[in-house]
């Protein structure tokens, strides 16, 4: 059996005003009907699959409770952090929580994969060498030059469709996106893993001994309060804080990469999420009350007031209840300038819970 492990641990700023801190998009319903959590949690459930195990930080345990229960998932394992450490150590958490022969297949909770059979096939061809000790990333096919995302290189084919990482790269300038897509042997780093619980540790214990440890004693440590555990806060604040990319993968011997094309996105701004909408005649991604004469290519997403648009395009418009976002298409990263402005007063919008 795979045992899933979900990261919930985001706070969500990129998608304001509709995502902050109290609830960040993976509880949101951004894509689907389902919110982003329960949708990640779906495409690891079935013949296979055990209950999952979800890293999350403490004022989101409610509202995950709540969403694994509508999930048929309410046995799923509740880790939550005391304190944000990064990727690597809220992994070794779910790995020491976990039965050491179990094998963990651990993934971001706000991504979107529209081809589930195609991850399911690549899981397949990963496990015949996580079954040997290898830890496996899941290599994300790269369509464009993106200066977003780290790249993996592909070396030697270990099995098919299974290569060793000839090295991790982190987030390149254009030219060097484009030489990545060019030479045809990289792939987009999805955060996407398979492995043993044991073979994590032990690298983890190789190459950050630190965080091993107060992974280990924070979960020796823990309490728990039916499927919430609590690791020692004590403990765990003494771990340093790292990705798992660069405390384990980038220097651990046995690391290979599955490349996939699944239909994937990180979701990562209002952008990708008008480009993963679905759209009118006009190109417009409309959601909740929203009228649109005259008007192209825009996102336009109420969660309350009438929002009228007329006469323009390459828009993104977001209204909550109380907050209005604007900003021109293609250019929705700089929605982090309007939080740095709010954060200088401490704005209510940051981190109340819509």
């Amino acid at each position: 059996m795979i045992t899933p492990v979900i990261l919930s641990g985001g706070s969500g700023t990129r998608l304001w005003p509709l995502s902050r801190s109290g609830r960040p998009k993976q509880l949101l319903p951004l894509t689907a009907d389902q919110t982003m959590l329960q949708l990640t949690v779906a495409r690891a459930t079935g013949d296979g699959f055990g209950a999952p195990i979800i890293v999350a930080n403490a004022a989101h345990a409610e509202e995950i409770e709540q969403q694994l229960a509508a999930a048929d998932q309410p046995d799923g394992l509740i880790i939550l952090e005391p304190s944000a450490r990064n990727t690597a150590p809220a992994i070794a958490l779910a790995a020491f929580a976990a039965a050491p022969d179990a094998t963990l297949l651990v993934m971001p909770s706000d991504h979107v994969i529209s081809d589930v059979a195609a991850f399911h096939a690549a899981i397949r061809r990963a496990r015949p060498l996580v079954d040997q000790g290898w830890m496996i990333t899941f290599g994300i096919a790269a369509h464009a030059p993106e200066t977003g995302y780290g790249y993996i290189c592909r070396g030697d084919e270990l099995a098919p469709g299974v290569h060793r990482v000839e090295r991790f790269v982190e987030k390149p300038d254009l030219a060097t996106a484009q030489s990545y897509l060019d030479q045809g042997c990289y792939s987009w780093n999805g955060g996407i893993f398979l492995f043993t619980a044991g073979a994590f540790i032990e690298a983890l214990e190789t190459q950050a001994p630190a965080m091993a440890i107060a992974a280990r004693e924070a979960v020796a440590q823990a309490r728990r309060d039916n499927q919430r555990l609590h690791p020692d806060p004590v403990a765990f604040g003494r771990s340093p804080a790292d990705s798992i990319d660069y405390a384990v993968m980038e220097k651990a011997d046995r690391v290979a990469v599955v490349p996939v094309e699944m239909g994937w996105s990180d979701v990562g701004s209002w952008d990708a999420l008008h480009e993963l909408a679905r759209k009118d005649n006009a190109g417009n991604a409309s959601h909740g009350d929203v009228i649109a004469l005259d008007t192209r290519n825009c996102l336009i997403r109420s969660e309350g007031p009438v929002v009228a648009a007329v006469g323009v395009q390459n828009l993104i418009i977001v209204a909550t209840e109380d907050a209005v976002l604007i900003l021109p298409r293609g250019d929705s990263q700089q929605v982090k300038r309007a939080i740095a402005e709010l954060q200088k007063d401490g704005h209510v919008t940051l981190h109340r819970p819509l």
